[in-house]
């Protein structure tokens, strides 16, 4: 199939053709959230803990005699169940993280990318590069193309100025082809390809 590509002025750029191994898939939202809960539990430090009764900062001696007091036989006041007491069953320190076939990710990414284009949240521009980092100018050419919740994704090496220039920008979010991901795809409104992008995703997936 073929798609418009634009400049990041808004001009007409000629046309893309892009593969429909790739970009032409129908979507399938069980690969998608298999893949977003891939990465979210990716990305989790895990660093969560509680203190159990070995650890809390209390005293070991026994609380009261065992007989003749006419309450519950307890020994230390560690036990969850007092004030003060250790966490029965708390969280501890792990990794949340999960395998998933290479295979899978692999084709949650072209799911990804096919999505977008079949909501029509595609834009290719020729190519992503700004004479100087001004964030101004750069928001000017976005506002353009009706760009405000958007992921831009460019060839191997992003153009400096243009990645100072959308550093400051809210809800925009700049990537070389190398950082493209499922998450980052769908948490954004818009999806923008450079051409070295698309020919990189292309040679990728061959």
């Amino acid at each position: 199939m073929e798609l418009n590509v634009t400049t990041l002025e808004g001009k007409d750029a000629g046309k893309v053709s892009l593969s429909d191994a790739i970009f032409g898939l129908d979507p399938r939202e069980d690969i998608l959230a298999r893949m977003i809960r891939y990465q979210l539990a990716n990305k989790r430090q895990g660093t969560h803990k509680t203190k159990t009764r070995a650890e809390v900062s209390r005293t070991g001696a026994k609380m009261y005699k065992q007989k003749g007091t006419g309450r519950a036989r307890h020994h230390s006041a560690r036990a969850p169940q007092f004030r003060g007491g250790g966490k029965a069953h708390g969280p501890v320190v792990r990794s949340h993280a999960h395998d998933l076939p290479k295979k899978v990710r692999a084709l949650a990414l072209r799911h990804a990318l096919s999505a977008k284009l079949k909501s029509e949240d595609l834009i290719i521009v020729d190519q992503l590069t700004a004479a100087e980092a001004k964030t101004k100018a750069l928001v000017g050419n976005f506002a353009t193309l009706g760009l405000t919740n958007a992921l831009v994704i460019g060839g191997a090496e992003i153009d400096s100025n243009f990645k100072l220039a959308a550093a400051n920008i809210p809800n925009i979010d700049v990537l070389p082809v190398q950082g493209i991901n499922v998450y980052d795809i769908l948490r954004r409104g818009k999806l923008v390809l450079s051409k070295a992008a698309v020919e990189a995703l292309e040679e990728r997936f061959k």
